[in-house]
């Protein structure tokens, strides 16, 4: 695994976090809609599911919010392992590069800007520091 590939787990958790985030409340408006009932006559199947639509819909949201929470707690210690990761790094530039990008999720801009530098100067010591970033095994 390269440095930059151990770097972007933290990143890629979060992405994956905010997307199930965002199916609870798909699945929050699904509870809350109605569905009409059909009054066609026809017979119905007696063996078919008696609970209703929401029900579903909030088991389904329970699941997810657990995954979410599981999510979360390696989260929290992939970020506290990354970080102790860049405090090895003796140039305090590339230290702070780092955080900001893998961390704190900052654009190129936001860093440059952060450590007021160029932003070719950002991907200078962006370079240098995922040289000299020590993978664990």
């Amino acid at each position: 695994m390269t440095a930059k590939e151990y770097l972007n787990q933290a990143r890629h958790l979060d992405a994956l976090i905010n997307y199930r985030l965002r199916e609870i409340d798909y699945w929050r408006d699904m509870a809350s809609s109605i569905s009409g009932i059909n009054y066609d006559g026809m017979p119905r199947n007696p063996n078919r599911p008696t609970d209703a639509h929401f029900v579903k819909c909030l088991a389904k949201i329970d699941e997810i919010k657990a995954n979410v929470e599981q999510k979360v707690g390696q989260l929290i210690a992939l970020r506290d392992e990354i970080s102790t990761r860049i405090n090895l790094l003796e140039d305090r530039d590339e230290q702070l590069v780092l955080r900001y990008r893998y961390i704190d999720n900052c654009s190129w801009e936001e860093i440059a800007g952060f450590i007021n530098v160029s932003l070719r100067t950002v991907h200078r010591i962006h370079g240098a520091a995922l040289q000299n970033f020590i993978v664990p095994d």
